[in-house]
C-alpha cells in the first residue's frame, strides 16, 4: 500500500471522485492538521515516509524533497509550480506533475468579473447600499477599450473568448505566439512596452519564473495610462507591489484587481490601505466546484500513474526520466 500525503486544502475539503481515484489504487492517505499552506519546516516531518505528495501552494523546497526518502512524485494541485523546487526534485529523481488546463475557465471568468468590478465600481456600491447609502460613482464602459493580455496561453485565450462579446480590442505579449489564434480573434502581438502604453486594461496571465519576477515594476507602471486598470489573477511575484501601491496612491493608475499576492495572506501589504482603488480576492481563481473536482482528479491520476510505473499526463520535469534511465517509467 502506497502512502500519499495530501496537503492541498481544496482537495481535502471537497468530497468527490478525486478521493476515489486514490482509494481505488489502495493508497493510504495522510493529511496534516493545519488548514493553511504549509511552510517547509512543517512539510519535512510529514514527507519522510510517503511515496507521493499532493500539494497546493505549500513550500516544497530542496530540504523538503531531500527529506522524502521514499518520495517518487510531487503532484501539484494546480498549474503553477513556482512553490516547488523542480530542479531539486529532478536531481533527486522525483517526478513533478501539475494539472494543465484544469482551471482555465474558472480563472478567465474571475478575470472578467474583476474587470467589471473595477469598471463599474461594484464593491464600492455594494458597501454603500448595505450601509444605508444611495450615492453613485461614475464608471466606465468596456466597449471600445483596449485590453492588453500578458501571457496568451490557455487562460489568456479564454479571457479573449469571453471579452469579445464586450466589443473590446486586444493586444497581447507572449514569448510563444499563437498566430493562428491571434488572427482568428483579432489579437495583435506586440512588445510589453507598447502593450502597457496602449492598453486601458492590462491583465496578467504569465507564469512566474526568475525572469518574469517583477515583470510589472516601477518603470512598467509608469508607461501605463493614468486611466488604466491592472488585473493580476496569475502570481503575486509578477508585480512589484510597492511600486503598484505608489502608482495607485499617487493617482498614476486608476485601479487594480489582485487575486494573487506576493505574500499570502497579505496581512501587512500597503495595497490593503487603498480603499476602492483596489479590489482584492484571496487567490480564488480556481475555486469553483467544477475546477476543484477536475483538478483534484487530474492530480490524483498523476500520482496513480507514477505509482503504476506509467508516464503521467501532467509531467513537468521529463528530464527525470533521462536522469533515472526510465526508473520511474
Amino acid at each position: 500500500m502506497s502512502k500519499v500525503l495530501v496537503t492541498a486544502r481544496s482537495f481535502r475539503k471537497m468530497q468527490g471522485e478525486h478521493w476515489r481515484v486514490l482509494q481505488d489504487a489502495q493508497c493510504q492517505i495522510v493529511t496534516p492538521p493545519q488548514d493553511r499552506p504549509l511552510k517547509a519546516e512543517e512539510m519535512i516531518p510529514l514527507i519522510g515516509d510517503v511515496e507521493a505528495a499532493l500539494v497546493g501552494v505549500d513550500e516544497v523546497t530542496a530540504p523538503v524533497i531531500a527529506a522524502g526518502m521514499r518520495l517518487k512524485v510531487i503532484s501539484k494541485h494546480g498549474v503553477g509550480v513556482d512553490n516547488v523546487d523542480v530542479s531539486a526534485a529532478t536531481q533527486a529523481g522525483v517526478i513533478v506533475t501539475n494539472t494543465p488546463g484544469a482551471n482555465q475557465v474558472a480563472v478567465a471568468e474571475l478575470t472578467v468579473g474583476l474587470i467589471l468590478a473595477l469598471a463599474r465600481r461594484i464593491p464600492t456600491h455594494d458597501t454603500v447600499v448595505k450601509s444605508g447609502g444611495w450615492t453613485r460613482q461614475i464608471g466606465t464602459e468596456l466597449a471600445g477599450k483596449m485590453v492588453g493580455i500578458v501571457g496568451l496561453g490557455r487562460i489568456g485565450k479564454e479571457v479573449v473568448l469571453r471579452l469579445k462579446g464586450f466589443r473590446v480590442h486586444f493586444l497581447a505579449h507572449d514569448i510563444y505566439q499563437d498566430d493562428a489564434f491571434a488572427a482568428e480573434h483579432g489579437v495583435r502581438f506586440t512588445s510589453l512596452d507598447e502593450l502597457l502604453a496602449e492598453s486601458d486594461i492590462v491583465t496578467l496571465h504569465a507564469i512566474l519564473t526568475a525572469e518574469s519576477r517583477y515583470l510589472v515594476g516601477e518603470k512598467e507602471l509608469a508607461r501605463m495610462k493614468p486611466t488604466a486598470y491592472l488585473i493580476n489573477t496569475a502570481r503575486g511575484g509578477l508585480v512589484d507591489e510597492s511600486a503598484l501601491y505608489r502608482a495607485l496612491a499617487e493617482n498614476r493608475l486608476a485601479g487594480a484587481a489582485i487575486d494573487a499576492f506576493a505574500d499570502e495572506p497579505p496581512k501587512d501589504s500597503l495595497l490593503l490601505q487603498l480603499g476602492d482603488k483596489i479590489v482584492c480576492a484571496p487567490h480564488l481563481g480556481a475555486q469553483t466546484t467544477e475546477t476543484v473536482l477536475r483538478m483534484g482528479r487530474m492530480a490524483a491520476e498523476n500520482i496513480v500513474q507514477v505509482l503504476k510505473g506509467e508516464r503521467p499526463v501532467g509531467l513537468v520535469n521529463p528530464e527525470v526520466y533521462e536522469k533515472t534511465k526510465g526508473g520511474h517509467a
